[in-house]
């Protein structure tokens, strides 16, 4: 017998991607050869993004070493590393004039760096032709290897995100690459070498995880200082990815919203159709109203001890 999944309630319907902005995004993508995790990961809000002129890049290729189950980006061996790539999205930020831009990565596990050093490149690239606008990097866990976050901190993003994704009971189908206490460490680690760069970190609902595992990772999350938190629906890209074990309910994603503002959070983005990168730029106006570029600002804290892995992390 087949297996059923429960269909899609009507607050997850989203429009279909037109329009003249949505068209402009796709033409400069193509142009300056580019990828964006709006179009590889399918997210379901690339129509109302692209309409507002706004859009992810993703760097580092559009092939992950890893092979997570929930995501749509395409798994395998990465081709040659683009040098040129970064002043390329840096030219993509100026010519759609954003005032806040989201860069992220496919994981990159074969890299020395884990792609560190092209995710401070693009930042250093784009400052220099935007210098009004700010920075919001989603990077991967560099397997736990902090000096390559220190290259990250050290091109002074205004928020550094990792996202948990799921709940450690998950973990194994959900990100089986990755491991939930290294995720926390990265954030923990992240704000100890640089105390005023906002953090932030997303996971998703609708996989099997219950609301007690849910505010269990709220509360580890906000223990590793995290400023900022995003909950959204997790929506089955193709039927070889993890099925939709659930769809929450908009008044259960407020209850979450209360929980974790309680918890202190400085923003807190909750809903069907929040993903990490949705309306980011209101995000920002919420954890830290007034964020400006911190180009200017000390330098980032030195590696305690001088390691670069943390310890007892795999």
């Amino acid at each position: 017998m087949a297996l059923r999944h429960p269909e899609r309630p009507p607050w997850l319907k989203v429009r279909f991607p037109a329009g003249g902005n949505y068209e402009r995004i796709r033409v400069l993508m193509r142009e300056q050869e580019l990828n964006t995790v709006c179009e590889e990961a399918r997210c379901p809000n690339i129509g109302d993004c692209w309409s507002r002129g706004t859009a992810t890049f993703m760097i580092l290729g559009d092939t992950c070493t890893r092979s997570c189950g929930f995501c749509a980006v395409k798994t395998g061996r990465p081709g040659t590393l683009d040098r040129e790539e970064p002043r390329r999205v840096a030219l993509a930020i100026q010519r759609l004039g954003l005032r806040h831009a989201v860069i992220t990565s496919v994981n990159r596990d074969e890299l020395a760096d884990g792609g560190a050093g092209i995710f401070a490149e693009t930042i250093e690239w784009s400052r220099r032709l935007s210098p009004d606008t700010t920075f919001e990097v989603l990077i991967p866990d560099f397997k736990g290897d902090w000096a390559a976050l220190r290259t990250v901190l050290g091109a002074r993003p205004e928020i550094l995100n990792h996202n948990t994704e799921t709940v450690p009971r998950l973990y194994s189908v959900v990100r089986p690459q990755a491991r939930y206490e290294r995720s926390l460490e990265l954030l923990r680690t992240a704000r100890e070498l640089d105390p005023g760069t906002l953090t932030k970190s997303g996971l998703m609902v609708g996989l099997g995880e219950t609301s007690a595992e849910l505010l269990t990772v709220f509360r580890d999350l906000r223990d590793s200082a995290v400023d900022i938190l995003t909950v959204g629906q997790y929506l089955q890209p193709t039927p070889g990815h993890l099925p939709v074990a659930r769809y929450w309910t908009p008044e259960e994603f407020e209850e979450l919203k209360t929980a974790a503002i309680g918890m202190g959070f400085k923003h807190v983005e909750c809903g069907p159709l929040v993903r990490s990168s949705y309306h980011a730029e209101e995000q920002v106006a919420g954890a830290h109203p007034g964020l400006s570029p911190r180009a200017d600002e000390p330098r980032i804290m030195p590696l305690a001890g001088g390691h670069g892995r943390s310890p007892g992390i795999p």
